[in-house]
This record gives structure tokens, C-alpha cells and sequence, in this order.
């Protein structure tokens, strides 16, 4: 059995399956309504329902306000259908987004490295290739684990048959602590993408920064990779931040692009560097390194943030005290489905944030 369910004001009619949410229908029919999460923690997804029944899901009561609430205001990514539906929602346009269909895949475990003593890289094969935009991310079902996991892809697009994660252990996290401590080479499992709103506005000429924390470092090295390899000649700087020396990872990686590419900036800082680390950079949180080598003047670039809450938002802070404001700022926050109960949400200054 499925329902329609009509996205006004656009007109837009698709077609939901009996126990699939309206987001998944939406992205699978190729229409991108507004999402972040995808698991009823942020809020960003939030629509108006105007007819029809519907459950609302597993959505984080802290996602919607008493108000939402009475307005009938429901989070796509986990309200499902229980007749035909309207609804009120904004559906993204941006022309810099290609807007590939969400589709599943089959993946093969072929590499596991230690990035750092926190972070895997593991890198799969996928059963026939996948278009994305650098900057994406996939939805994994791994082995026993209740749910999907969202991961953001590291590779680029030109590898459409592989796909590169880059996975932190999370205290307490059972996907995570499988991937660390028993996934091996040759395991198989199936993966759906690409999603998500994060990518190059390659149709803005102004310089790029790209801020990264941890294994937030994913998306950014997909981005800046992309625009290196089809010859991008704006000025491109990449602040990643870190404890210590063992977890700035892929340090040579960029140390060489620095070589190769004239464009291309690479400035590192650690907040908590170890005596023996002999570390000379720049020390302190990765925001106040961009502060300190803009000198608190960043208008005229585009920010892409990528990395855990209190990062984005201390990134944000630095950036709109630089003078750098909404329209040049994108971020991607790490939120799992914990944060929802930890308070957290959608910024209050941005729209899409």
C-alpha cells in the first residue's frame, strides 16, 4: 500500500510507501526538502501538515515546540503516512545542487586503516557507482546494529564505485565500537545515498574556508580534493583542528597538496598538544586559529564548517565577528541521536543551520 501526499505550495505530489517517512519518499522521487539529522533531533525537516493522518514517529519531543505541536507541524524524517496527506514545506532550490536520487546500494569492506588512535578510515566498494556531490553523506545499516548510521563520504566523486569514511569511536556508541573493534575486510552490508545539503557553491567565485574538527575532516577533504582535481583557482585554506599530533590525521596529505596545488592553504592547530609532539604550529581551538590568521577579517570568502556542535558554533561566533554572515556560511553538524535528548538544536541566528 502507499499514499500521495501533496507538498504545497509547489503542487508537488509523490508517493510514500506503507512504513516510509516523507523524507526518505521525497529524496528518493528527487525532491529535497530542507534536512539535517535525518533522525528527528534538529528540527530542520519540520513541515505543516494541512490534511491527512500520519504518525509522527520517533521524532525528539525537544523537536518540536507546544505550538508545532497544535499547528501540526511534524518532522518529515520520521513522520510516516497513514492516509493520503498534504503538506506545507519549502523545497530547496540552489543551483550549484545536482540533486541525485537517493538510491540503495551494496557495499564490500575492502581497506581498514588506523587514522588516529580515534578514527578508522574504511573504505568500500560499492556494487555499481554512485553519483554524489563532494561534501555528502551516506546512511549505513551495519551488522546487528538497530538503525542506520549517517557517515560523511572523504573520497571524491571521480571514484563513484568507492566510497571513504572516516569513523570516530563514540564513547557509549554501538555502531561505532563495532566498526573500531569488529568489522573486518570482506564483510558486506547496504548503504543508501548520497544525502545532504553540503556542498561547494562552485557558482561563487570568493575565496573558500573550510573549518573541520576530528573526524569532521571527512566532508572538507572530499570538497577541497574535488575542486583541486578539476583545476579550481580560487584561494582555498583548510584549518583542521585537534587534540594532539596523533589525531591530525591525514597531516601529510594536505602537507603535500600545500606542494602541488599554489592555491591551496593548510593550517592546523591543536588545543591540548603533548610535550613530546615538539608541535610548533599554532596552538589552541581550530576557531581562534582562523581568527588569528584572518586577523578577525573574513568578509569576502565562503565558510564550510564541518565537525561536532560546540565547534560549529564556536566557528560561527569567530566568523560573524569577522564579518563574515549567513549567506557565506555552511556548516554540517555531527548530531546524534542522543543530542535530542542533551538539548540540542537547530542554531538560533540561521535559518539552515
Amino acid at each position: 500500500m502507499s499514499y500521495q501526499v501533496t507538498i504545497e505550495p509547489a503542487g508537488t505530489i509523490i508517493q510514500v510507501e506503507e512504513d516510509q517517512t516523507i523524507l526518505d519518499a521525497a529524496l528518493r522521487q528527487g525532491v529535497w526538502l530542507p534536512f539535517a539529522c535525518g533522525h528527528g533531533t534538529c528540527g530542520t525537516c519540520k513541515v505543516q501538515v494541512t490534511d491527512g493522518f500520519y504518525d509522527v514517529g520517533e521524532a525528539s519531543p525537544s523537536a518540536r515546540r507546544d505550538i508545532e505541536r497544535e499547528e501540526n507541524k511534524v518532522s518529515a524524517c520520521c513522520c510516516k503516512p497513514e492516509s493520503d496527506m498534504v503538506i506545507e514545506a519549502d523545497v530547496d532550490e540552489d543551483e550549484d545542487f545536482l540533486g541525485y536520487l537517493v538510491q540503495d546500494y551494496q557495499a564490500k569492506v575492502i581497506e581498514i586503516t588506523d587514522l588516529s588512535p580515534t578514527i578508522k578510515g574504511v573504505r568500500l566498494q560499492l556494487d555499481r557507482p554512485m553519483q554524489f556531490q563532494a561534501g555528502q553523506y551516506i546512511n549505513i545499516q551495519l551488522p546487528n546494529i538497530e538503525g542506520t548510521r549517517a557517515f560523511s563520504i572523504a573520497n571524491t566523486p571521480s571514484e563513484a564505485n568507492l566510497i571513504e569514511l572516516h569513523i570516530r569511536k563514540v564513547q557509549g556508541g554501538a555502531a561505532t565500537r563495532y566498526v573500531h573493534d569488529e568489522l573486518s575486510v570482506g564483510e558486506e552490508m547496504v548503504l543508501s545515498g548520497p544525502y545532504g545539503q553540503f556542498f561547494v557553491r562552485k557558482s561563487d567565485q570568493q575565496n573558500v574556508i573550510f573549518i573541520a574538527g576530528g573526524s569532521g575532516l571527512s566532508s572538507p577533504q572530499s570538497m577541497i580534493l574535488d575542486l583541486l582535481e578539476h583545476g579550481d583557482t580560487r584561494i582555498i585554506y583548510l584549518f583542521q583542528g585537534a587534540r594532539d599530533v596523533a589525531e591530525l590525521y591525514n597531516r601529510e596529505k594536505f602537507e603535500q597538496l600545500v606542494k602541488e596545488y599554489p592555491n591551496f592553504r593548510y593550517i592546523p592547530a591543536l588545543n591540548a598538544p603533548k610535550p613530546e609532539d615538539q608541535w610548533t604550529g599554532f596552538t589552541g581551538y581550530v576557531h581562534e586559529a582562523v581568527a588569528n590568521y584572518f586577523e578577525n577579517k573574513c568578509s569576502g570568502h565562503k565558510a564550510y564548517l564541518c565537525g561536532p556542535p560546540p565547534m560549529i558554533d564556536a566557528a560561527i561566533s569567530t566568523l560573524m565577528q569577522s564579518r563574515l554572515f549567513e549567506k557565506d556560511i555552511h556548516t554540517e553538524r555531527f548530531l546524534s541521536a542522543a543530542d535530542g535528548a542533551n538539548g540540542q538544536s537547530r542554531s538560533a541566528l540561521f535559518r539552515h543551520i
